[in-house]
């Protein structure tokens, strides 16, 4: 047991690139924990949109509102959608992320309202239960599967690691820069990097890669303005094979529910 390591934050991104939500306790589902990443934008071809090339949507806010997500930005008039949509009054439509590819629902409210917002033509996709996206077999079980994140179920950073970071920048940063699932508290700076099965909750996780960063950690969570930092300074002391790392990308094994305090253990 990793002594007094406990879960102190747990967040959500219904909507991929746009505002987390931070929740007491969650369920973690087939794909990650509940309603994480269900809905994505998407351009004409239906490859994934977010804030590398739409900054604003760093003004995207989301909250949950009873069955329903609550999405706000200024300038604009709020939208509600469904959590949970059923298919009826949404489009069958084709998604990609990176490499993988599927089918998916388009919202045709939520479309209007984010190609309004952003200028451009936009559809806001719904993944539904029958779609089922595989994460990468190299480092997953068969069985495994993912939402619209950029690879796997669940991102794990330690307060500990961005404590570290934040005493090397002349100006330290908040978590919401690096957008993890998941927050532990009372280690060691970068101790994840050294996971291999985890267990919190009632859940059993496998630590399956190290998260390399990109240029989104770069862009302030608040006004979407671009600096240099975070990765100008991991680049010193967390670069390895040409890329900066930073959290650690977990497989759950099964379902369950994470709750903030629950301990930690390496099994």
């Amino acid at each position: 047991m990793m002594r007094r390591v406990r879960i102190s934050g747990i967040y959500v991104y219904p909507i991929k690139s746009c505002g987390g939500v931070s929740l007491a306790q969650s369920d973690v589902v087939e794909r990650g924990l509940a309603f994480d990443r269900r809905y994505m934008l998407a351009d004409r071809t239906g490859r994934f949109v977010t804030q590398r090339e739409k900054r604003r949507l760093c003004q995207v806010k989301l909250a949950f509102a009873g069955p329903d997500l609550l999405v706000t930005a200024p300038g604009a008039s709020p939208l509600t959608l469904s959590r949970a949509p059923d298919s009826a009054g949404l489009e069958p439509a084709l998604y990609s992320v990176w490499e993988s590819s599927g089918r998916a629902l388009r919202d045709p409210e939520g479309s209007r309202w984010f190609s309004e917002l952003l200028n451009d033509d936009v559809s806001l996709l719904y993944m539904p239960d029958s779609e089922q996206r595989a994460v990468n077999p190299k480092r997953a079980r068969p069985s495994d599967i993912v939402s619209f994140a950029d690879g796997y179920p669940l991102l794990l950073i330690s307060e500990e690691s961005l404590r570290d970071l934040n005493c090397r920048l002349e100006h330290g940063l908040e978590m919401a820069r690096f957008r993890p699932n998941l927050v532990i508290a009372g280690g060691t700076p970068y101790q994840e990097d050294t996971f291999g099965e985890v267990r919190f909750g009632t859940v059993s996780c496998r630590a399956v890669k190290r998260c390399d960063r990109c240029v989104m950690t770069t862009l302030d969570p608040e006004t979407g303005e671009a600096g240099k930092e975070p990765l100008r300074t991991l680049a010193r002391y967390r670069q390895e094979d040409g890329r900066v790392w930073f959290g650690m990308n977990l497989v759950h094994d099964g379902p369950g529910a994470v709750r903030i305090g629950d301990e930690v253990y390496l099994q």
